[in-house]
């Protein structure tokens, strides 16, 4: 059994709060019957009129007392779940009166008083048992001493309770309509809209209302708090709550509780098995934060999601806050299922034909290869143009290739008899993609891309720069190609940022003007290690900067061009 705080410092706290009042019996008797602690051991006083939360362990019940002291006084007790089912009842017990002779002024002794509270077991009330928020409400109470007993059977878990002998003026929750469902009114693939009818707390009653809108995968919530204790760590100790907020063990030393050696020797047991339990229990990671939203938007009640997945389920519910008193109520909650992404086309690949494709930034491109004879292999080409893309191909099903890509690149790929070939080529964050692609069942033959070597630099000796002219090298391979160099005055401005937003490699010579070719040659060296070539470049001016590029074309025409190099000639001579 855990334990609680006393009920002495808790009452005096509560009659001490201004516009609360907290029905007693006589004042006096009262005061001494709960000066001694052990009466009302593992207990604590509900305040009138006030929301308390509290903690559970699990199969650890906590007993909470509400004093009435007219007969035919109206009584409201409500009990919200936060994170699991609880199991509550309510029941009354009368008071120990005063027996000794009339006129004594001596109060029947505490310890006779306590067997015959803990004796009697009480009329119950009502009882409860599941994760909704319930209430137990009468017009007409009789006096007494009201229990209210909560467990927890299924995990450690937090609630709150709320009582009140004047339920008709307290009114703290919102109030829902007379329609308190939240609709659907739009939806689409990553963007639903919702609409719900407003709170008449808000609307007719004028008190200060703001609406929060919780967004999940799982399921929908029955309480703010239920959602809340959902967004943070389930299995976090049970901080030590704020005085006045909480009545929990931690405040015994704040209201003036002094406990015996004995009681700290029994506390310290308690809190050990509490903490032996606790850390015996199997860990429940915390949500991710995507996972789980709550977006309070004011008093509008239409609101749009957004940012959602496509072809995705979500659970929707909307909670309607007294922002004076920080009470909630919840709407009738609804889920909705996201638009399906629309279906992309699939280009058809043909055997040994090169496709240009496109890809818009971040976005996905899917290409069939379904060659019309048997094959032993597929050759793909895949010419990045522009940043690195992302290629997968998958054979029949099977995935048999993932890689990134940048520049020219070549894959032999394993056939199989009547094989069909989906490609899936993702796209750039920084920017929309061009591709060059091809895919070929022909061994042997001249291939459609040149070849080029590990770094396509171009590289400027500065020692060799005149008024006039610059020199420039850059590396070739073993395979004879044909290299044309292009030179473009540019403005002193022009920089890298220029130069990169131009680099597209598949942009070739044709795109050029004739005005701007420098020279074409032949070159090739069965040694890679000699496989350099250089280059002067004349009739240029003084001072003046240039963008030099070179391309190498392939035997079937198609070309790469090499990394762009800013060059500038010097300006004295």
């Amino acid at each position: 059994m855990t334990w609680t705080c006393g009920c002495y410092g808790l009452v005096l706290l509560v009659l001490g709060v201004m516009g609360q009042k907290l029905p007693t019996r006589d004042e006096g008797l009262f005061q001494m019957q709960i000066r001694d602690k052990a009466q009302f051991h593992d207990s604590s006083v509900m305040p009138d009129g006030a929301e308390i939360s509290g903690y559970l362990f699990r199969d650890t019940p906590k007993r909470y007392y509400f004093v009435v002291e007219e007969d035919n006084t109206p009584l409201l007790v409500t009990v919200t779940p936060c994170d699991a089912p609880l199991e509550w009842r309510l029941t009354l017990q009368e008071l120990p009166e005063d027996r000794s002779g009339e006129g004594s002024g001596e109060p029947e002794p505490l310890e006779q008083q306590k067997q015959q509270v803990t004796a009697n077991e009480g009329t119950e009330l009502f009882t409860y048992k599941g994760n909704d928020v319930e209430s137990f409400i009468s017009t007409s109470s009789p006096s007494g001493l009201y229990q209210l007993e909560i467990i927890s059977t299924e995990k450690d878990s937090n609630f709150k309770i709320y009582s009140t002998t004047t339920p008709e003026s307290d009114q703290p929750y919102p109030e829902l309509p007379y329609d308190p469902r939240v609709d659907v009114t739009a939806l689409g693939r990553t963007t639903v809209t919702l609409a719900w009818k407003p709170t008449p707390t808000g609307s007719i009653m004028g008190q200060p209302i703001q609406y929060c809108v919780v967004i999940n995968k799982e399921h929908n919530f029955k309480s703010l708090c239920a959602a809340e204790a959902k967004m943070s760590l389930d299995d976090a100790f049970m901080i030590a709550p704020k005085p006045g907020r909480d009545f929990s063990p931690f405040d015994f030393a704040h209201f003036g509780f002094v406990p015996s050696e004995n009681d700290f020797k029994d506390r310290s047991l308690t809190t050990n098995r509490a903490l032996s339990n606790k850390m015996s229990r199997p860990y429940i990671p915390k949500p991710k934060v995507a996972d789980i939203q709550k977006i309070c938007i004011g008093n509008k009640n239409i609101f749009t999601v957004t940012d959602l997945k496509p072809d995705m389920q979500y659970y929707f519910d909307v909670f309607a806050v007294n922002t004076g008193t920080n009470m909630s109520t919840a709407y009738v909650g609804t889920f909705a299922r996201t638009k399906e992404e629309a279906k992309q086309k699939t280009l058809e690949l043909k055997d040994g034909k090169v496709t240009d494709v496109f890809i818009k930034r971040k976005g996905s491109k899917f290409l069939r290869f379904a060659p019309v004879s048997s094959h032993q292999r597929v050759t793909l080409f895949v010419h990045a143009c522009l940043d690195a893309v992302q290629v997968q191909v998958r054979r029949d099903g099977k995935l048999v290739l993932s890689q990134n890509v940048e520049g020219v690149r070549q894959f032999q790929l394993r056939g199989k008899p009547k094989a069909k070939y989906l490609i899936r080529l993702r796209g750039s964050r920084k920017g929309a993609s061009t591709l060059k692609v091809l895919a070929s069942t022909r061994a042997g033959g001249k291939q459609p891309f040149p070849a080029l070597p590990e770094d396509t630099r171009i590289k400027a000796f500065d020692k060799l720069r005149t008024c006039s002219s610059v020199t420039v090298a850059w590396l070739g391979t073993q395979e004879r190609n044909k290299y044309c160099v292009y030179k473009r005055e540019v403005s002193e401005s022009y920089g890298e940022e220029h130069r990169r937003r131009e680099q597209n490699q598949c942009a070739g010579p044709e795109s050029r003007r004739k005005s701007e070719k420098v020279l074409c040659k032949y070159f090739h060296s069965a040694n890679l290690q000699k496989a350099v070539t250089t280059e002067t470049i004349t009739g240029l001016e003084a001072g003046k900067s240039y963008l030099l590029d070179v391309y190498v074309v392939g035997h079937s025409g198609h070309s790469v061009k090499y990394q762009s190099k800013l060059v500038k000639t010097r300006k004295y001579c």
